[in-house]
């Protein structure tokens, strides 16, 4: 048979499943407190929802992060948001896709190839055949006789034209680094949020659990005193 009872709650006037009962006594200290700012009257015998708690849990958390750190950020509110929503921050990090411009995309490739072996050896075997082509093919008479002043002009333009692209890519690199180390923050963050969250729901089940018992005591001190009123009889 279901529980089919409902309660009353003493800030909204709501009515609530018996189940989602929860007594002033059975809150923390901190978060009583904001309860108590914008409703004086109540006390540790009211009751309210759980779900009312969880508003003012939330609006603890966001007083915390606010005196501790200071004013909240974009990325802390976006993590207030989905504590809120119930979202998980891993898989809304998981579905940003990158977006890269021409520019970008020709940077990417011109480190990733300079970068390699294929870049150096290709390069060794160009300037090999440019030198020895002019040196034994030429006998230093063809297109770019020794010193090879061609070859060194071809050099320094290819240096001049690859170090800033490579570098238009490191910064890049690095922007995608700070930007994960901005994720890795919020989902350390609501890691830490949460946490807290679960340490207050287990008190409060520990303190339900406790309030629980102490009626099965009551109940079973007055069976014992009827029974011994019945020995008595």
């Amino acid at each position: 048979m279901k529980n089919n009872q409902t309660f009353k709650s003493d800030i909204s006037g709501i009515s609530f499943p018996e189940s989602e009962k929860i007594y002033g006594r059975a809150i923390h200290d901190p978060i009583l407190g904001l309860i108590k700012k914008e409703y004086p009257d109540f006390d540790a015998e009211d009751c309210i929802s759980i779900n009312e708690l969880n508003v003012y849990r939330q609006k603890y958390i966001s007083n915390y992060l606010s005196s501790e750190i200071g004013a909240l950020s974009a990325m802390e509110k976006n993590v207030i948001s989905s504590l809120k929503e119930d979202k998980s921050i891993v898989s809304i990090v998981e579905e940003e896709e990158e977006t890269r411009n021409l520019g970008q995309i020709v940077a990417d490739k011109v480190a990733d190839f300079g970068g390699s072996w294929t870049f150096i050896i290709s390069f060794v075997v160009f300037i090999s055949v440019w030198i020895g082509s002019n040196v034994f093919i030429f006998l230093n008479k063809g297109f770019d006789p020794y010193p090879f002043i061609l070859l060194n002009l071809i050099l320094s333009c290819v240096a001049a034209l690859q170090a800033p692209v490579i570098m238009m890519s490191q910064n890049r690199q690095e922007e995608k680094d700070r930007n994960r180390a901005k994720k890795d923050f919020m989902i350390n963050l609501k890691s830490e949020l949460e946490i807290r969250l679960i340490h207050d729901k287990i008190d409060h089940l520990i303190m339900h659990q406790q309030q629980e018992l102490i009626e099965i005591q009551k109940v079973q001190i007055e069976m014992m005193n009827d029974i011994l009123d019945q020995i008595k009889k």
